[in-house]
């Protein structure tokens, strides 16, 4: 049972791990995440960094990202990464029906560089 529930699920790279020295490096675009069903988790592998970095989410009825809104995981907001608590391993989940279309991953960094990357877990409603 577990091995078909795990070969159902698809991963989408957001960010390969890479050195983000400011905001624009740790954010990505415009994701549709319209073929999605059931939960969508943004899974982050956070490594060193030397000031502070927080994580957000927008979510946008359109891939141009008008009339865009901040967004909040299952759970709520993640904490602040400082050099603390830096160096893991983050999820976030939403339900699949809480986003209008497109999301958007935005990581704030204070001062970088911060070592990240993001992938998307989920189960697509149709093969592809």
């Amino acid at each position: 049972m577990l091995n078909s529930i795990v070969q159902e699920l698809t991963r989408t790279k957001v960010f390969a791990a890479v050195s983000a020295a400011n905001t624009a490096a740790a954010s990505s675009g415009w994701i549709d995440v319209r073929g999605y069903e059931g939960d969508i988790a943004f899974e982050i592998s956070q490594g060193i960094i030397t000031g502070t970095l927080d994580w957000t989410f927008e979510d946008s009825p359109n891939s141009g990202g008008t009339s865009n809104a901040a967004i909040v995981p299952i759970g709520g907001n993640l904490a602040q990464i400082t050099t603390s608590n830096d160096d893991a391993h983050y999820t976030a989940v939403f339900p699949a029906t809480q986003p209008r279309g497109w999301m958007k991953i935005i990581g704030t960094i204070v001062t970088g560089p911060a070592l990240i990357s993001v992938t998307i877990i989920g189960r697509k409603k149709y093969a592809t």
